[in-house]
């Protein structure tokens, strides 16, 4: 028997010799054609593809695969990379397949009761508020279609309001203003003039708009008290023959389209929603050039001292992690469709884990359009799974769901916003014996029992980010710590608006609202303090994720 498989030993054994020769030579060609490549200066990789190493063992082919078909199990070759601005470039061309796109008048509103432009203007202006943007922007979209067909210049300006308060910081307004810096360089490449005004809207717009002789005001949508009651002063004021027209660029399906009316949850408005996607959620037609250029052009702005200028907290600064500007936005939004968006459906929930967009301050500044997330997630994440849906259900329901309950409801920020049930059984509780008291200064310093509440608290100060399912439960802790739900809600507001990128938006005030108050959710099991608010509590925690490994990472330092 053994001299039977001599023979074939054999063979097998000078194989094995004459392949290896075969590597070597091919090794000495390779060398060979390298050298060529330097003298003559040829692309190496477009004469010959040669792979001039030794196939490792696990690719060497063995005497029981050889002659044989590749199994269906062996590993199939890794897809080839996508460069980085691969989205940008696709979006570009996107945008100039689709420039003919018709605007949908729905999602415009005339605040006044002209209409027309008035005759023998010099341009028309887009008020911009909150869509920070130039391109992907609904509002500017019809600003230019209207100023193009009166063959009028086109203007955008900005009113720069710093309120004096703790929720100022540089954080915000640093990314407030690099932003605009780079609509300031778009619309200079397209003939668009672009104006910072210093100065509350309702004092400075009016007589802007006089001066420049504009004769039509177009501006974007924002449901808060601040910016409505700018809108207002701003249209008490203004001349009665320039129409003032809103548009809303923020959400997908228009505001006040979605909804007439205060909506209880997400499950009565997500019907609404969805039946109204497939006449709102359409491509973007692109903001070209402007044919018709101003004679009277924009003062220049000096980015650096304009910011040095601020009367701003400087003490919170900007965050390493995220570049401001829409180019920042789609880079981001980029790396959340090749990386992260597969892992959002399973592990969303693990603060952990790098499964979620961090969107939110693109979003919320309008650098970022969500109507662009929503149509490159649905057209990219194909291979995604179940996480597209979850996604969309977050971009679109729950976040449209938060200017709903911000536009028609004034007290929005207040205890006495919420459901009556709610508000009935937090008073009902609010007298109830707190194991641990702590005052505002001391959860902003973090100085709590609660190590993972402090790491979260922690990141948010340090970062400008928290994670989200953290969010609901640092927010019901501050519920259980404090003297009073309005207490609560209070400090909950302050240091989310002072120290979270994303504050001082619709998103922030229902978050906290859904965490103290109740709000969109329903009534549970009683119980001291919360009364029928959902309770949250750490072993809930230890259930969901690796608390250890967060506290590790957090909970080392300080604020």
């Amino acid at each position: 028997m053994n001299q039977q498989l001599k023979p074939k030993q054999r063979i097998l054994k000078a194989s094995t010799v004459n392949a290896a020769r075969c590597v070597e030579k091919l090794q000495i060609c390779c060398r060979l054609f390298q050298r060529l490549h330097t003298v003559l200066s040829v692309p190496f990789l477009k004469i010959i593809s040669i792979r001039c190493t030794e196939p490792s063992a696990e690719a060497r082919p063995t005497p029981e695969s050889e002659g044989k078909e590749p199994s269906a199990k062996q590993p199939k070759l890794e897809k080839e990379k996508k460069a980085a601005g691969w989205l940008q470039s696709l979006v570009k061309q996107q945008r100039e397949d689709m420039k003919d796109t018709k605007f949908n008048k729905k999602r415009q509103r005339f605040l006044t009761d002209t209409e027309k432009i008035r005759q023998g203007s010099e341009g028309v202006l887009y008020w911009m508020l909150r869509d920070q943007r130039v391109q992907d922007n609904w509002a500017l979209i019809r600003a230019q279609q209207l100023a193009a067909k009166e063959e009028l210049p086109l203007h955008v300006c900005f009113c720069l309001v710093v309120p004096k308060s703790e929720v100022s910081t540089l954080r915000h307004y640093a990314f407030l203003l690099k932003g605009l810096e780079e609509v300031a360089k778009d619309c200079k490449r397209l003939n668009i003039q672009f104006h910072l005004l210093h100065g509350a809207p309702g004092e400075v717009l009016p007589g802007f708009v006089s001066d420049q002789g504009f004769g039509a005001m177009v501006t974007d949508f924002s449901p808060l008290r601040e910016p409505q009651q700018w809108l207002n002063d701003v249209k008490k004021k203004l001349s009665e023959d320039i129409p003032l027209i809103q548009v809303d660029a923020h959400n997908i399906v228009p505001c006040w389209v979605a909804s007439p009316k205060l909506e209880y949850s997400a499950r009565t408005l997500r019907g609404k929603i969805t039946n109204l996607l497939p006449e709102f959620l359409t491509d973007f037609p692109l903001v070209e050039k402007h044919a018709h250029t101003a004679t009277r052009t924009a003062k220049p702005v000096d980015w650096e001292k304009t910011l040095a200028s601020l009367d701003v907290d400087r003490t919170v600064g900007e965050p390493q992690w995220a570049k401001p500007g829409s180019e920042a936005g789609m880079a981001m939004l980029e790396s959340f469709i090749d990386v992260r968006l597969k892992l959002f459906a399973t592990q969303r929930n693990d603060p952990n884990m790098a499964a979620l967009s961090q969107l939110s301050p693109w979003i919320r500044f309008g650098q970022l359009s969500a109507q662009r997330v929503a149509l490159q997630v649905r057209r990219c994440g194909k291979n995604a799974g179940e996480s597209v849906a979850a996604f969309i259900e977050e971009l679109v329901v729950r976040r449209e769901l938060t200017d709903n309950f911000c536009f028609y409801n004034e007290k929005y920020d207040k205890v006495e916003g919420a459901y009556e049930w709610a508000q009935k059984t937090l008073k009902d509780h609010a007298k109830d014996k707190r194991e641990y008291i702590y005052t505002r200064e001391q959860l902003e310093k973090a100085q709590t029992h609660d190590k993972l509440w402090n790491g979260a608290q922690y990141q948010m100060v340090t970062e400008g980010k928290m994670h989200g399912f953290l969010r609901m439960y640092w927010a019901k802790k501050i519920l259980e710590w404090t003297r009073s739900p309005e207490e609560a809600l209070s400090i909950a507001l302050y240091l989310n608006d002072r120290y979270e990128l994303d504050g001082q938006d619709p998103n922030g005030f229902v978050g906290c609202m859904w965490s103290i108050c109740g709000i969109h959710d329903q009534g549970w099991a009683e119980r001291p303090v919360f009364g029928k608010i959902r309770y949250m509590n750490y072993k809930g925690c230890l259930r969901k994720f690796n608390v250890a490994q967060f506290e590790k990472k957090y909970c080392s330092k300080k604020p």
